[in-house]
Formats: C-alpha cells, structure tokens, sequence
C-alpha cells in the first residue's frame, strides 16, 4: 500500500471507531429515569399553567403533534397555537409512561402509555376520553429533552 492509502484506511479507522463508541451509553436506566421525570413534569406544568403552555413549552422547536383526522401540526409556535384555539381552558390531562426506551447514543427515547383527557362541554357537563399516547423525545444540547413527536 502506497503511504496515502495507509494514512486513509487509519483515518477511515479511526473515525469508525469514535463513531461506534461515542453512541454507546453507560446507563441506560439513567436515561430512562430522566425521561420519565421529564413526562411528569410536562404533565404537571399542563395542570399548573395549562394544556397550551406546556405542549409549548416541551416541544423542541420543530416538534410534530399528530391530531384529530391526522392533521399534522408543525412547529412549538404552531402547537401553542392550535391548543390556544381548542378551548383547553376547560379541560385537563393525565397521562403516565407504560413504557420507556432510549438510543444508544442516548440522544433519543420514547414512551408510550395511558392518557385521560377530560373536559367540560358548553353545558358544563364533564366528558373523559381515553387513549394511548407516543411520544418521541430528543436530548437537547442543554441536557434537556423536548418532545419531537407526539
């Protein structure tokens, strides 16, 4: 082999290397544990400060939200949105993780569950819906995660 050619195959080598051992993540339950935390927090803020703000203010900024009649909302501003014209005054949510799993890079995760949507119609009287949620969650470069899809 020409000393070019060897200087590139270690190159190629090395880079290979990095990449396989820098997505390897020492403590999987670790992660899982943040995530979680992270469900439980957005459920809170949602009873504290409401639906909207909370959608809003876990979502990462290109966060895709998948609605009634599959209708795909864009964007964090666009979710705050769409919950601010949904008349989520009147209702609140509860939902718990069922399951959790993460990368191995440790950069992604997601969950899914049970959720309870309630709300007062117009005659005040109070309806429940219930479902299955999936939400997909990102690690942002400050260590937080923020939902990508839900």
């Amino acid at each position: 082999m020409t000393k070019y050619i060897q200087v590139k195959a270690i190159v190629f080598l090395s880079i290979s290397a990095l990449l396989i051992t820098s997505c390897h993540h020492s403590n999987k339950d670790e992660i899982k544990n943040e995530i979680f935390q992270t469900e439980k927090a957005f459920e809170k803020m949602a009873a504290e400060k409401g639906i909207a703000e909370a959608f809003y203010y876990f979502a990462d900024e290109k966060a895709v939200i998948k609605r009634e009649n599959d209708t795909l909302i864009k964007g964090n501003e666009n979710i705050k949105i769409y919950y601010d014209k949904n008349n989520t005054k009147n209702a609140t949510v509860n939902w718990t993780p069922d399951y959790i799993d993460v990368s191995d890079c440790g950069t992604f995760g997601y969950t899914y569950g049970k959720y309870s949507w309630k709300v007062k119609n117009k005659e005040g009287v109070l309806k429940e819906y219930k479902g299955i949620f999936h939400t997909v969650w990102k690690k942002q470069m400050d260590g937080d995660w923020k939902y990508v899809w839900d």
